[in-house]
């Protein structure tokens, strides 16, 4: 898309000059003057919270951690307490121009020190041929890697200057000449001279939200400190061709195999390349008409289920944070009003954004975007996306959400064919979602943790044996069903499951979400069907019920009930206290006809 538009339009041709960060810098005292008291408040607590903190250390043998330990908090916990401290100190600056600059000079100071920008868990760039993380436990530094978090370092300090230039110079002009030194080093030029990259899709094509987050910031870096007309239009030029290459593996339905939860760093780093590119181009170079565009930005409003929940499949929270001013923004310039209600709900504190991951210019933007005006939101809508293999049906006061997909899929879970069930806005079977990131996590024990294997997901058990990862592990015969989704998944498990056929049905109707299973063995094995419940269970004669639900189960069954405490505290953001998992266990047999009837209570 961006290459074709390329090759008719020279970027050079289209650059304006000047005016192309948006944001008004400190000097500018009506625009800050004129923010929201509530915002300026917020500003002054955000500083002072962290003003009687002092910029952590950040060591070596933190860094080391993650190869020692598995631990990425070690070093990511100063790394990023680094940053919002100087995020909050500079945004002080600008509210109040009688602030001391030292907590910014400081922090500017000490991020230019550090030996490398990029986290201990991302210092080996995975491309075909690559050493172990183990062989190179600290950074080269003679060989700056961009990671997603040194991008985001480069974008900080380049706001930072914009908004700042003037007081820092006043100082010394040596401190913004040594973040222009660093982010050239560090940033422009490495992007400039390697392809080696793994998310530039040149050495690697399996690209994920890592190419447009890095990109949008290297974008942003380039506009603050190029000069030369030449040279930003090459780097421009070069960004787009890239992102072409990752729009190339996003589905034409826009879904996002990693889930709501990863929008912010997908859908939303487009909808930032795009501004970006509107305001260097002075609104020359636009492309909001594309329906693929639409379809990616427009995503979590598909995958919404209500209540601040959404259809979590994959690596994402039942509960994510999502930038609503992004999602705001991207509805106004579609035209598309439910997602820019849906946004404008949202909208949230400066301290979101600040304690995500500390994203500076979506701070600058929920800042000087306005809210819009307050708007009756549609009632949700049946959603299927086919290539996602994606489906969520509404249906009396319940919502399902289940898909098909395959286990090779980004930040996967061994999760073909698997579903969760909403009665109102509450979770009642359910999927347990992510836990906080470990060298394990992305590593070859990625299937020894348990939220990610298929057992702890409402899937059937064959013979006590799981689905497998893989991209070959997919489902077949998929069909989105006017009230629901049918699929095979035998291929989800592997050759010793021996699955000849696993046919599964969700439906659903005004009165109750149905269940079928139809399975083929190769030889007797006995079958478990697990759900993982929000609620502890109560076992009937005929089935169960759980918090919101009665479930009616196939006779002969045998159940049990696993209570799993939430100790971690990510996944306690959507579940704290427990999880339930129970098994329904039938006798060995070859061929099983399986029907599971699931009515809501008080729904």
């Amino acid at each position: 898309m961006f290459s074709e538009y390329l090759d008719r339009h020279p970027l050079r041709e289209l650059l304006v000059s000047g005016g192309i960060i948006p944001f008004p810098p400190a000097s500018e005292r009506t625009a800050w003057e004129r923010l929201p008291a509530g915002y300026a408040r917020e500003i002054d607590d955000m500083a002072k919270a962290w003003a009687n903190q002092p910029y952590p250390m950040r060591k070596a043998t933190d860094f080391l951690a993650f190869v020692r330990s598995g631990s990425r908090e070690a070093d990511e916990g100063p790394y990023f307490l680094r940053r919002r401290k100087l995020c909050a100190a500079a945004l002080r600056c600008c509210t109040d121009e009688n602030a001391p600059t030292d907590d910014v000079i400081d922090g500017v100071w000490c991020i230019c020190e550090e030996s490398s920008w990029v986290i201990s868990a991302h210092n080996v760039n995975p491309i075909p041929g690559a050493p172990a993380a183990r062989d190179y436990p600290l950074p080269d530094t003679e060989k700056p890697y961009i990671d997603l978090f040194s991008a985001q370092t480069g974008m900080i300090l380049s706001l930072v200057r914009h908004l700042l230039k003037t007081r820092l110079d006043a100082e010394t002009p040596e401190i913004c000449r040594r973040m222009k030194r660093e982010i050239a080093r560090r940033i422009l030029r490495p992007f400039m001279e390697t392809d080696d990259f793994w998310w530039m899709g040149v050495r690697r094509k399996d690209l994920c939200n890592w190419t447009p987050w890095i990109i949008s910031n290297v974008m942003l870096c380039a506009c603050a400190w190029l000069e030369d007309r030449n040279a930003l239009a090459a780097l421009l030029d070069r960004a787009c061709r890239m992102l072409d290459r990752w729009l190339d593996t996003v589905p034409a339905d826009g879904g996002c195999d990693e889930g709501a939860g990863y929008w912010n760093m997908s859908g939303g780093a487009l909808l930032d390349c795009l501004e970006l590119l509107d305001w260097a181009t002075g609104g020359k170079m636009t492309f909001w008409q594309e329906e693929k565009l639409h379809n990616i930005l427009s995503f979590p409003l598909k995958a919404e289920i209500g209540g601040g929940w959404f259809a979590n499949f994959a690596d994402c929270d039942a509960r994510p944070f999502l930038s609503g001013e992004r999602l705001q923004y991207a509805g106004e310039r579609l035209g598309d009003a439910s997602l820019a209600a849906m946004g404008n709900c949202m909208r949230g504190t400066l301290w979101d954004q600040l304690n995500d991951v500390p994203h500076f210019s979506r701070v600058l933007q929920l800042l000087f975007h306005p809210a819009g005006e307050a708007a009756a939101r549609e009632a949700p809508r049946d959603v299927w996306l086919p290539d996602l293999q994606l489906r969520l049906v509404r249906r009396g006061g319940m919502t399902l959400c289940c898909k098909g997909g395959h286990n090779g899929e980004s930040h996967n879970h061994n999760d073909v064919g698997s579903f969760m069930l909403y009665v109102g806005e509450q979770p009642q079977i359910v999927d347990a979602g992510n836990m906080t990131y470990t060298a394990k996590t992305f590593s070859h024990q990625r299937y020894t943790l348990w939220n990610v294997r298929s057992a702890y997901h409402n899937l059937p058990l064959i013979g006590g044996l799981e689905q497998q990862p893989g991209r070959e592990h997919a489902a077949k015969n998929v069909e989105g069903l006017p009230n629901g989704l049918a699929l095979d998944m035998a291929d989800a498990y592997g050759k010793d499951a021996g699955v000849k056929t696993l046919h599964r049905e969700m439906t659903m109707d005004q009165a109750c979400f149905s269940l079928r299973d139809r399975i083929i063995l190769e030889k007797p094995a006995r079958v478990s069907w697990v759900f993982m419940l929000r609620q502890k269970p109560d076992i009937l004669a005929d089935g169960f019920t759980a918090g919101g639900i009665r479930v009616q189960c196939p006779p002969g069954l045998a159940f049990s009930v696993e209570e799993i405490p939430v100790e971690d505290a990510r996944m306690a953001r959507s579940f704290p206290g427990s999880l339930w998992r129970l098994i329904c266990e039938a006798p060995a047999g070859r061929a099983f006809d399986a029907a599971f009837t699931v009515i809501g209570l008080n729904g």
